[in-house]
């Protein structure tokens, strides 16, 4: 007889090469022929919904790591959240407007564009955002991410732009939008005003200047009124400023009202700084032998009138509690049409605020030495002037973090400008008073949002607290106009309901490019008048959008484009990195208080960044990055998922190409599990051989309890969005209880048992059981390899065709409920499992020591004793299959050394080795039939026979 027939070898198709790079793309192409992602849909209509609202990624280049982390991500939360039950649709969205891609294709243009219409460049734009929308599409795609991906959201598609202009209605026929003259960051590369959202801080080296201001005298000024020790005395005050080129716009000096400043005589002439500065201030500008006159606190110089240092101008001095003490000089020199809180001053003091520093940042309208200079190449000029003029007391370069635009890289400067703004510090419509005001509302829901991690409230709520009125104009052309219509006559804004809502619609029937077409000119009705000056001719507002307002409309777009499908408010979900809380939650939840009063997310959940090994940010240009695409044709887009599910999110996050290639290993471990499930259920049909879990093998019963406890601790991961928990949890689980222990275990039943005997079907039921479990829990995350597990399964009338379709395991399709009995039998079970790991070493030192060769040609004897003895006593026929030994024999210690001391000692098995199953037995060569077989495979063979 040939015994290796008789043998239950282990048999799949199911291979043990992946192939992921040319597979996953069969697979992709599979699902678009179901129609899977629709089909997910209408499996799941009429259950609760989950919203996790995508934010939309820049369509200005491919896809990087921490795009893919981020989509991988999402689509984890709602892969898992359908399988838990919910209906939870994803609809991918895209930021297609914007600087950045309007600089490319002026780049492609060139002088060309000088000569073109606007809806013409508009159009080029639209062609270069649609060609990376495409690209950025398919790729997500690649890496498995499941979504709305025929019909995403767009920022540019016509139904989207006009509910952005009717947020922005929603502002200001409510009263919080106005126009008006306001110092904001502006970017001289771009030509235009930035947002705070917009502005980012590198290291800079500006040149540093101390300059003297003198003090007019009579009739403008008595120094005497400071303090009587200065009556008669030549008085100046020392600025200190690292931005001299803002010193033709010098209207003002600034003290602190409340901090002590000194006056300090130097040879004919007396200086007055703050006295916590004075002895740094005498040092760096050369104070001879300084002599302090007097004291006296800052708010005894608000009226006095300087003189410009090079201009014949009075410079007023003024109060402002921005003032700081922990450099410089503790005097301000005040511009009001280049800084933000100079501004403020200017307004509370009546000075002017003009820029004359055009959009370019040249100077105009000065002198000579400067003017026609850009403002860093007026720096030098402006100090040799100031010096000749005998007013520079000291120079020297600073290097100190500055505002820099976030997306040509430039540094930007203050320049007062007329802007469009939404108040912060307008009340609520039906609010509780004047105090109710769209700032302290915001910070009042802020308090409502679940953060994740829970410093994002407070990081949220201190850039609310502090930020300034909302900048939404940009002076560029890609975007969605601020479709106003502005009086010829006086300038203002005409704001009438009717009117906005045609253009609402004009942009939803022909997009927000209708607005730089005649079309509009048709809107305003005839005979309408100008609610301030009574003209009747209007023009059209040229400025576009802030790109944070448009993408903060993103859920109300959404909403508003499924009128049937009743998308909740607010949604469930925002997840995007770290920068968002000064762009999209931001912007997003400012647009959402206008729009409706509240949030538009329950939640909100921060990942971290992608770094490469030494900790440093990923970059092109720096040659650290990896490539996320690259990784999948390679490796599999599935190695790219499994990364993304090993690392926390929430931290700052490492990959590099070794950290792929280790991952691709783990990834080995995970399929050979799979494999060995597979392999041995080739003659199973669990309609017919799966064996009632309470008539089970205990082995059976008790690991799939503990696969009962595996699926619950993987749910309460997809919950917690822990996903790096469920990657550690499953490659324990298919590691340490299933290969090194079970599995391992399992074999010799599986394979030398009769195929169709009770303990061998149990064994399947339990291995299939495992199987449907596994696969469905690692679905979300091993979206590819799950899905081809899926066709290798044993099939059941009824069965989904994809994985994706069916429902996470309920306890009961693993194992029935836990009793005190089952909880009993689990605690046997860990100690024998204990002991066993007790016997393995004892295995291994004999095998070292050369006396055995492999642990079927050992018997083991173990001396226990207490309750530990009985235990082993009451499972001594199993433990040989447990140890994978040939024989064991249990012993009760004659003076127990505690009730958990394990002795094992393991020698050479007695008997012959068994051809068919490799035991060693006394019993070979007993039955006459089967001469070279053990008593276990005669039997064996004759239920074979008798089949």
């Amino acid at each position: 007889m040939d015994l290796k027939s008789t043998i239950n070898l282990p048999k799949t198709n199911f291979p043990m090469k992946a192939g992921l790079p040319q597979n996953e793309p069969k697979m992709l192409e599979r699902w678009e022929r179901m129609g899977l992602y629709q089909r997910i849909r209408e499996t799941r209509k009429g259950r609760p919904k989950y919203i996790l609202h995508d934010g939309p990624p820049y369509t200005s280049g491919p896809i990087h790591l921490g795009t893919a982390m981020n989509k991988c991500l999402k689509d984890f939360i709602v892969k898992s959240k359908t399988m838990s039950g919910f209906d939870a649709p994803y609809v991918p969205g895209w930021d297609c407007h914007g600087l950045p891609i309007e600089i490319k294709v002026d780049k492609e243009l060139g002088g060309k564009k000088l000569q073109m219409r606007p809806t013409d460049v508009r159009a080029e734009c639209r062609k270069y955002a649609q060609k990376f929308l495409d690209l950025q599409r398919q790729q997500f795609k690649r890496i498995g991410v499941f979504g709305r991906f025929d019909r995403p959201y767009a920022t540019m598609n016509p139904q989207y732009e006009s509910v952005v202009l009717e947020t922005f209605f929603s502002f200001y026929e409510n009263g919080f939008v106005y126009k008006g003259l306001r110092a904001v960051y502006w970017c001289m590369h771009d030509e235009t005003a930035l947002a705070e959202a917009e502005v980012e801080y590198e290291n800079h080296t500006s040149p540093t200047v101390w300059v003297k201001y003198a003090l007019l005298g009579a009739p403008d000024n008595d120094p005497a009124t400071i303090d009587p020790a200065l009556a008669g005395k030549k008085v100046n005050t020392i600025i200190w400023t690292t931005t001299p080129w803002t010193l033709p716009a010098s209207m003002a000096v600034a003290f602190h009202p409340d901090e002590e400043y000194v006056a300090l005589e130097s040879g004919a002439e007396v200086y007055i700084v703050a006295s916590k500065l004075a002895k740094d201030v005498a040092d760096k500008c050369g104070l001879a032998s300084p002599r302090e006159l007097a004291h006296f606190p800052g708010r005894k110089l608000e009226h006095l009138n300087f003189q410009h240092p090079f201009l014949d101008r009075k410079v007023l001095g003024v109060l402002a509690d921005y003032v700081t003490m922990d450099t410089g000089t503790g005097v301000v020199h005040t511009a009001p049409s280049h800084g933000a809180e100079d501004f403020l001053t200017g307004v509370k003091y009546g000075l002017d605020a003009t820029s004359n520093v055009d959009e370019k940042g040249i100077l105009r309208n000065g002198l000579p030495e400067y003017t026609g200079k850009r403002v860093w190449d007026a720096n030098q000029p402006i100090i040799d002037l100031v010096k000749s003029r005998g007013a520079l007391l000291h120079a020297e370069k600073t290097e100190h973090s500055y505002p820099h635009c976030w997306r040509c890289h430039n540094p930007v400067i203050f320049r007062a400008t007329e802007q469009w703004f939404i108040s912060m510090e307008t009340p609520m419509p039906c609010g509780q008073g004047k105090e109710d005001t769209l700032r302290t509302r915001t910070l009042s829901e802020i308090k409502n949002v679940k953060w994740d991690p829970a410093w994002g409230e407070e990081r949220l709520s201190n850039m609310i607290q502090t930020r300034p009125d909302w900048c939404i104009s940009r002076q560029r052309v890609w975007g969605v106009p601020i479709a106003v219509f502005l009086c010829e006559a006086c300038g203002k804004p005409l704001n009438d309901h009717a009117t906005n809502r045609k253009v609402v619609e004009l942009f939803a029937r022909s997009g927000a490019d209708a607005w730089f077409t005649d079309e509009p000119d048709t809107i305003v009705a005839a005979g309408t008048s100008c609610p301030h000056c009574g003209a009747t001719k209007f023009e059209k507002e040229t400025d576009i959008f802030d790109v944070w307002l448009e993408s903060g409309a993103s859920y109300l777009a959404l909403i508003a484009d499924e009128p049937d499908d009743r998308y909740p408010w607010p949604s469930d979900l925002y997840l995007e990195g770290g920068d968002q809380y000064r762009g999209w939650f931001q912007s997003s939840l400012l647009c959402a208080m206008g729009a409706r009063a509240t949030p538009p997310y329950r939640g909100v959940v921060t990942p971290g960044w992608t770094l490469d090994e030494k900790g440093q940010a990923m970059s092109k240009s720096r040659g650290n990055d990896v490539d996320p695409v690259d990784v999948a044709s390679r490796l599999g887009g599935e190695i790219v998922r499994l990364w993304t599910a090993s690392v926390d999110f929430r931290e700052d996050v490492v990959g590099s190409e070794a950290l792929m290639q280790r991952l691709g290993d783990n990834y080995k471990k995970i399929r050979n599990t799979f494999r060995y499930i597979l392999s041995n259920l080739y003659d199973f049909d669990p309609l017919n051989d799966a064996v009632p879990f309470e008539e089970m093998e205990d082995l059976d019963q008790y690991i799939l309890r503990q696969t009962c406890a595996f699926a619950e601790d993987v749910r309460k991961g997809y919950d917690d969005f822990a996903f790096h928990k469920i990657y550690h949890r499953v490659n324990h689980f298919c590691i340490v209880d299933l290969s090194a222990f079970y599995f391992d275990v399992l074999k010799d039943r599986l394979y030398i048992s009769a195929p169709k005997s009770r303990s061998r079907r149990s064994a399947q039921t339990a291995v299939w059981r495992i199987g449907e479990a596994l696969v469905r829990l690692l679905a979300p995350i091993m979206t590819f390899t799950c899905e081809e597990i899926w066709q290798h399964l044993p099939q059941i009338a009824g069965r989904e065709e994809s994985v994706h379709l069916a429902p996470f395991p309920s306890p009961s399709e693993i194992a029935a409920a836990a009793d005190s009995r089952s909880s009993a039998l689990d605690a046997d079970w860990t100690n024998l499992r204990s002991v066993r790991d007790d016997v393995l070493k004892a295995l291994e030192e004999a095998r070292n020591n050369k006396l055995i060769g492999t642990g079927l040609e050992a018997q083991v004897f173990i001396t226990t004793s207490g309750p530990l003895h009985a235990l082993l006593k009451r499972h001594e026929a199993e433990l040989r299959y447990l140890f994978i030994v040939s024989a064991v024999e249990t012993r009760l210690a004659a003076s127990p050394d505690g009730a958990d001391a394990v002795q094992a000692e393991v020698k050479k098995a007695d008997g012959q080795k068994c051809d068919r199953c490799w035991n060693y037995s006394i019993h070979v060569g007993e039955d006459k039939n089967y001469p070279t077989v053990c008593e276990r495979c005669s039997a064996v063979l004759k239920e074979i026979g008798g089949e």
